[in-house]
């Protein structure tokens, strides 16, 4: 277990930015109604997941299935001029229940696409409202309120129909070139199939955690446009602290051909009361690959080294590991995986937009023998469950629209594969996603 200090809001103010995958934005103009954007998201999702042993699914029929239609809308005003701006962020969402069938939605399980009553009936819409004041100071912008906050540590979910929040403070600095810094102090979380945010949290495998905050600070620096650098940390109070640490580098030998590879890095220890019991887990992947022309193939490897799952914030996109992918995260204890992954741009076959990915991973060795009782899963017998396998594979066909008044819309079709001994789900899964974005400021 180690030491902790606690995070003051000064050292929040300077700890601030972004994940590794962010893409600065455009400088908008200033003042409060000239920096203003209002953006509409149309999200139209098919969800499908065939459980090959009745039993793991939510329902016990074997079957999920869900059609549903989000409309996404985000408002974000500009900064009053001066020294100290001030502004809003709002947004307004709402989920319409297209078609699930009777008994096809999946229950009370939060995998779900709709929220469900107590007969465990999907509701016909649910909606998301919320906002945030904000204020800046020279490079540096504070957010009070409901927030989308995105990096190793924390990060708001995008993968159902609606978007995961938090609400609590936030802070990002960009004031040195190159190096994107952020914090945070949040206090409640919302789940895509809710409309109503939570005091407490809930993590992916342990469930909900009677925990009034998680805080978390770190930054991303780009030391050029082929080499960068992350190092975050976070606590979720009385759970747990983590620490993640990661890189990412190209290295291009021709117009055509370059090499690309990364490597991610977590450690986490148990907190103040260990309401997740006592761990000390370190996990990690690597990646290395190779892009010619349109196509590129990588392979990489990931280990958790610790005696319980590496856990993260439930339906959060808060664990950036290469294995992590539609369905399994690789993530049990003492877990080793492989994934080879092949990715096709057929633009320079003459079709923009379209593009191809497919990825096979297999993981081996989970043994659940030294877990703590709250990560501890057993056979039918009551023994500790080891030697336990897995494999997945996906496939995605996704096509943008490049011009025309259905510019940027775009379709995705993904299928995924799972098969797993005793500790997980055999299942064949489709999603269908169509979005069309509109721009009204």
């Amino acid at each position: 277990m180690v030491n902790n200090t606690k995070m003051s809001m000064a050292a929040l103010a300077v700890v601030v930015g972004a994940g590794p995958s962010t893409v600065f934005a455009e400088e908008k103009p200033e003042g409060f109604i000239e920096g203003s954007s209002l953006t509409v998201l149309n999200r139209n999702l098919y969800f499908n997941r065939d459980h090959r042993n009745g039993q793991s699914s939510p329902t016990g029929n074997g079957y999920s299935e869900a059609w549903a239609h989000g409309i996404i809308g985000k408002f974000e005003s500009g900064f009053t001029q001066g020294t100290v701006g001030v502004g809003v962020d709002a947004f307004a969402m709402i989920g319409l229940k297209l078609d699930t069938g009777d008994g096809r939605n999946g229950g009370r399980s939060s995998f779900d696409v709709l929220p469900v009553n107590s007969d465990g009936e999907a509701r016909d819409e649910y909606t998301k409202v919320g906002g945030a004041a904000k204020v800046r100071a020279f490079d540096t912008v504070v957010k009070v309120g409901d927030v989308f906050p995105t990096n190793p540590v924390v990060a708001a979910g995008d993968s159902r129909l609606l978007p995961e929040s938090f609400r609590g403070v936030t802070a990002t600095n960009t004031s040195v070139e190159g190096l994107s810094i952020q914090g945070g102090r949040l206090h409640a979380m919302s789940q895509p199939v809710s409309s109503d945010l939570r005091e407490n949290f809930a993590t992916f495998y342990a469930g909900p955690v009677n925990s009034p905050w998680i805080a978390y600070g770190g930054g991303d620096y780009a030391l050029n446009k082929n080499l960068s650098f992350s190092l975050y940390s976070s606590r979720l109070k009385d759970a747990w602290n983590q620490y993640y640490a990661g890189t990412a580098w190209t290295y291009p030998l021709s117009d055509d051909l370059s090499l690309f590879g990364g490597l991610n890095y977590y450690k986490a220890v148990d907190e103040g009361k260990q309401l997740l019991g006592e761990f000390d887990n370190n996990i990690w992947s690597g990646r290395v690959g190779v892009k010619l022309g349109a196509h590129s193939v990588a392979l990489s490897h990931q280990r958790n080294n610790g005696n319980d799952d590496f856990d993260y914030l439930r339906q959060s996109d808060s664990i950036f590991l290469d294995n992590s992918i539609q369905y399994s995260d690789f993530n049990s204890p003492k877990e080793r995986s492989w994934m080879v992954r092949y990715d096709l741009d057929m633009t320079t076959y003459g079709v923009p937009g379209l593009s191809f990915m497919s990825r096979y991973a297999r993981g081996t060795d989970a043994d659940y023998s030294n877990a703590n009782a709250v990560y501890m899963r057993r056979d039918a017998e009551g023994n500790p469950l080891t030697d336990q396998k897995r494999w997945e594979r996906d496939i995605e066909v996704k096509y943008v629209v490049q011009s025309g008044s259905m510019k940027d819309l775009s379709l995705r079709l993904r299928q995924a594969t799972t098969r797993a001994t005793a500790f997980e789900s055999d299942l064949d899964e489709v999603r269908v996603i169509v979005e069309y974005p509109l721009a009204i400021l």
